[in-house]
Protein backbone atom coordinates (compact mmCIF):
# COMPACT_ATOMS: atom_id res chain seq x y z
CA UNK A 1 0.00 0.00 0.00
CA UNK A 2 3.06 2.33 1.06
CA UNK A 3 4.52 1.62 -2.38
CA UNK A 4 1.68 2.57 -4.22
CA UNK A 5 1.09 5.44 -1.78
CA UNK A 6 4.50 6.35 -3.07
CA UNK A 7 3.81 6.04 -6.68
CA UNK A 8 0.61 8.21 -6.80
CA UNK A 9 2.67 10.82 -4.62
CA UNK A 10 6.01 10.81 -7.52
CA UNK A 11 3.14 11.22 -10.49
CA UNK A 12 1.73 13.95 -8.53
CA UNK A 13 4.76 15.76 -8.66
CA UNK A 14 5.46 14.85 -12.25
CA UNK A 15 1.88 16.56 -13.39
CA UNK A 16 2.30 19.58 -11.28
CA UNK A 17 6.06 20.29 -12.61
CA UNK A 18 5.06 19.97 -16.48
CA UNK A 19 1.67 21.78 -15.23
CA UNK A 20 3.65 24.57 -14.78
CA UNK A 21 6.38 24.17 -17.39
CA UNK A 22 3.17 23.90 -19.91
CA UNK A 23 1.43 27.32 -18.37
CA UNK A 24 4.51 29.00 -18.78
CA UNK A 25 4.84 28.12 -22.36
CA UNK A 26 1.27 29.04 -22.89
CA UNK A 27 1.81 32.66 -21.95
CA UNK A 28 5.44 33.14 -23.51
CA UNK A 29 4.27 31.38 -26.91
CA UNK A 30 1.32 33.42 -26.43
CA UNK A 31 3.37 36.96 -26.58
CA UNK A 32 5.60 34.93 -28.98
CA UNK A 33 3.30 34.03 -31.13
CA UNK A 34 1.15 37.63 -31.08
CA UNK A 35 4.28 39.63 -31.80
CA UNK A 36 5.67 37.43 -34.67
CA UNK A 37 1.86 37.27 -36.28
CA UNK A 38 2.38 33.44 -36.31
CA UNK A 39 -0.43 31.04 -36.69
CA UNK A 40 2.27 28.24 -35.74
CA UNK A 41 2.98 29.78 -32.38
CA UNK A 42 -0.35 30.78 -31.60
CA UNK A 43 -1.20 27.03 -32.62
CA UNK A 44 1.35 25.87 -29.99
CA UNK A 45 0.45 28.26 -27.54
CA UNK A 46 -3.38 26.67 -27.30
CA UNK A 47 -1.59 23.02 -27.38
CA UNK A 48 0.31 24.21 -24.27
CA UNK A 49 -2.60 25.69 -22.47
CA UNK A 50 -5.02 22.56 -23.44
CA UNK A 51 -1.98 20.57 -21.79
CA UNK A 52 -1.95 22.31 -18.77
CA UNK A 53 -5.79 21.91 -18.18
CA UNK A 54 -5.44 18.22 -18.48
CA UNK A 55 -2.32 17.93 -16.26
CA UNK A 56 -4.59 19.38 -14.10
CA UNK A 57 -7.31 17.05 -14.77
CA UNK A 58 -4.62 14.70 -14.39
CA UNK A 59 -3.53 15.45 -11.48
CA UNK A 60 -6.74 15.33 -9.59
CA UNK A 61 -7.35 11.66 -11.43
CA UNK A 62 -4.17 10.22 -9.56
CA UNK A 63 -5.17 7.63 -6.86
CA UNK A 64 -8.61 7.56 -8.22
CA UNK A 65 -10.84 5.05 -9.11
CA UNK A 66 -10.34 3.69 -12.88
CA UNK A 67 -13.53 5.17 -14.12
CA UNK A 68 -12.31 8.34 -12.88
CA UNK A 69 -9.06 8.22 -15.11
CA UNK A 70 -10.88 6.80 -18.01
CA UNK A 71 -13.17 9.85 -17.26
CA UNK A 72 -10.47 12.70 -17.19
CA UNK A 73 -8.46 10.94 -20.08
CA UNK A 74 -11.62 11.46 -22.02
CA UNK A 75 -11.26 15.30 -21.52
CA UNK A 76 -8.37 15.14 -22.55
CA UNK A 77 -8.35 13.79 -26.21
CA UNK A 78 -11.93 15.70 -26.55
CA UNK A 79 -9.93 19.34 -25.16
CA UNK A 80 -7.41 18.30 -27.96
CA UNK A 81 -9.88 17.43 -30.83
CA UNK A 82 -11.38 20.85 -29.58
CA UNK A 83 -8.06 22.96 -30.12
CA UNK A 84 -7.38 21.39 -33.59
CA UNK A 85 -10.58 22.61 -35.14
CA UNK A 86 -9.66 26.09 -33.36
CA UNK A 87 -6.43 25.83 -34.88
CA UNK A 88 -7.35 25.15 -38.31
CA UNK A 89 -10.20 27.76 -38.16
CA UNK A 90 -7.27 30.60 -37.07
CA UNK A 91 -5.15 29.11 -40.18
CA UNK A 92 -8.33 29.25 -42.68
CA UNK A 93 -9.32 33.09 -41.16
CA UNK A 94 -4.82 33.95 -41.83
CA UNK A 95 -4.92 32.51 -45.18
CA UNK A 96 -8.25 34.88 -45.99
CA UNK A 97 -6.88 38.12 -44.40
CA UNK A 98 -3.42 38.00 -44.45
CA UNK A 99 -0.27 37.67 -42.17
CA UNK A 100 2.96 38.68 -41.85
CA UNK A 101 5.22 35.86 -39.63
CA UNK A 102 8.53 37.01 -38.21
CA UNK A 103 10.79 33.71 -38.68
CA UNK A 104 13.56 34.59 -36.40
CA UNK A 105 10.89 35.02 -33.56
CA UNK A 106 9.71 32.05 -34.91
CA UNK A 107 12.93 30.05 -35.00
CA UNK A 108 14.25 31.18 -31.21
CA UNK A 109 10.79 30.50 -29.53
CA UNK A 110 10.31 26.72 -30.92
CA UNK A 111 14.13 25.63 -30.00
CA UNK A 112 13.13 27.09 -26.04
CA UNK A 113 9.66 25.43 -26.32
CA UNK A 114 11.41 22.21 -27.75
CA UNK A 115 14.17 21.96 -24.66
CA UNK A 116 11.40 22.48 -21.94
CA UNK A 117 8.91 19.95 -23.65
CA UNK A 118 12.04 17.77 -23.82
CA UNK A 119 12.40 18.18 -19.75
CA UNK A 120 8.40 17.25 -19.91
CA UNK A 121 8.75 14.46 -21.97
CA UNK A 122 12.09 12.93 -19.24
CA UNK A 123 9.95 13.89 -16.33
CA UNK A 124 7.27 11.52 -17.48
CA UNK A 125 8.67 8.87 -19.28
CA UNK A 126 10.71 8.28 -15.90
CA UNK A 127 7.69 7.17 -14.30
CA UNK A 128 7.40 4.14 -16.48
CA UNK A 129 4.00 3.98 -15.78
CA UNK A 130 0.89 2.49 -17.66
CA UNK A 131 -1.39 5.02 -16.33
CA UNK A 132 -3.82 6.07 -18.74
CA UNK A 133 -3.50 9.77 -17.54
CA UNK A 134 0.57 9.07 -17.21
CA UNK A 135 0.24 7.71 -21.03
CA UNK A 136 -1.78 10.60 -22.56
CA UNK A 137 0.57 13.17 -20.84
CA UNK A 138 3.31 11.75 -23.03
CA UNK A 139 1.34 11.72 -25.70
CA UNK A 140 1.18 15.45 -25.33
CA UNK A 141 4.55 15.84 -24.79
CA UNK A 142 5.64 13.90 -27.97
CA UNK A 143 2.96 16.00 -29.92
CA UNK A 144 4.38 19.57 -28.43
CA UNK A 145 8.10 18.45 -28.82
CA UNK A 146 6.88 17.37 -33.07
CA UNK A 147 5.18 20.81 -33.03
CA UNK A 148 8.62 22.60 -31.90
CA UNK A 149 10.39 21.26 -35.22
CA UNK A 150 7.50 22.21 -37.20
CA UNK A 151 7.94 25.57 -36.10
CA UNK A 152 11.63 25.67 -36.38
CA UNK A 153 11.79 24.76 -40.09
CA UNK A 154 8.60 27.16 -40.78
CA UNK A 155 10.26 29.90 -39.45
CA UNK A 156 13.73 29.02 -41.35
CA UNK A 157 11.16 28.99 -44.97
CA UNK A 158 9.22 32.03 -43.89
CA UNK A 159 12.91 33.88 -43.60
CA UNK A 160 14.13 32.06 -46.55
CA UNK A 161 11.05 32.74 -48.97
CA UNK A 162 9.82 35.74 -47.36
CA UNK A 163 6.22 34.30 -47.56
CA UNK A 164 3.31 33.12 -44.86
CA UNK A 165 2.50 29.69 -45.97
CA UNK A 166 5.27 27.71 -44.18
CA UNK A 167 4.10 29.07 -41.56
CA UNK A 168 0.41 28.22 -41.74
CA UNK A 169 1.02 24.94 -43.52
CA UNK A 170 2.52 24.59 -39.98
CA UNK A 171 -0.14 25.90 -38.05
CA UNK A 172 -2.29 23.29 -39.40
CA UNK A 173 -0.01 20.46 -39.41
CA UNK A 174 0.04 21.03 -35.14
CA UNK A 175 -3.58 21.13 -35.48
CA UNK A 176 -3.19 17.37 -37.26
CA UNK A 177 -0.92 16.06 -34.67
CA UNK A 178 -2.95 17.24 -32.35
CA UNK A 179 -6.18 15.54 -33.66
CA UNK A 180 -4.50 11.99 -33.83
CA UNK A 181 -3.05 12.35 -30.36
CA UNK A 182 -6.66 13.06 -29.05
CA UNK A 183 -7.64 10.01 -30.54
CA UNK A 184 -5.36 7.96 -29.74
CA UNK A 185 -6.23 9.06 -25.94
CA UNK A 186 -9.85 8.16 -26.59
CA UNK A 187 -8.73 4.83 -27.68
CA UNK A 188 -6.35 4.37 -24.93
CA UNK A 189 -9.45 5.24 -22.29
CA UNK A 190 -11.35 3.18 -23.82
CA UNK A 191 -8.95 0.26 -23.70
CA UNK A 192 -8.75 0.97 -20.43
CA UNK A 193 -12.08 0.84 -19.53
CA UNK A 194 -12.66 -2.19 -21.29
CA UNK A 195 -9.73 -3.85 -19.54
CA UNK A 196 -11.12 -2.82 -16.08
CA UNK A 197 -14.41 -4.13 -17.13
CA UNK A 198 -12.80 -7.46 -18.52
CA UNK A 199 -10.85 -7.94 -14.46
CA UNK A 200 -14.16 -7.16 -12.37
CA UNK A 201 -16.40 -9.50 -14.61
Amino acid sequence: MSGAHGTEQVQRRTLLAVLALNALLFVGLGVGGLAADSSALLANAVDNGSDAAVYLISFLAVGRALIWKTRAAQVSGVMLLIFAVLVLLDALRRTLTGTEPVGPTMMVLAVIAAVINLICLMLIRRQQSSDVNMKAAETFSLNDFASNGGILVAGGLVMWLDQAWPDLVVGVLVAAIAAKGGLDILGDARAARRDGAEADA
